[in-house]
């Protein structure tokens, strides 16, 4: 009988293992697909980045993306720089699948578009989001 339950676990064992020993630990940590829109108050134009993947991205345990202000920042200093867009709000949208996030962005465009009064400008594609400086 005792060989019988040891035979058992061993079995167990051997199929139990190699499932949790081939799962990587942070599969999911890392690398996520950012988009950035544009707007002011005080003009009409509203810019939008291509949708881009940055791999050192990382979405925290509470689902947030990390350094999510400092991606906002980027495209801040961007557009002030090369499109002299002053006191502009920069939103940064993200998910970790590049379909979810296409659809939040095609919402928001519609959103935009719906009174015809404002303008709706694509970001130049040199601009790519850079590493998060996480402190």
């Amino acid at each position: 009988m005792k060989q019988i339950k040891l035979l058992c676990f061993l079995l167990i064992a051997s199929i139990v293992i190699p499932v949790l020993a081939k799962s990587p630990k942070n599969k999911n940590k890392y690398g996520v697909y950012i988009a950035g829109v544009s707007a002011s108050f005080s003009d009409s134009l509203v810019y939008f980045t291509d949708i881009q993947y940055v791999d050192s991205a990382m979405v925290g345990g509470d689902g947030l993306l990390v350094g999510r202000a400092q991606y906002s920042i980027q495209l801040k200093e961007y557009l002030e720089q090369q499109e002299n867009g002053k006191n502009r709000t920069c939103f940064v949208y993200y998910n970790k699948k590049k379909k979810n996030l296409q659809k939040e962005i095609n919402k928001l465009k519609e959103k935009y578009q719906k009174g015809n009064t404002l303008v709706l400008l694509d970001v130049d594609p040199e601009f790519k989001f850079e590493k998060a400086e996480i402190y």
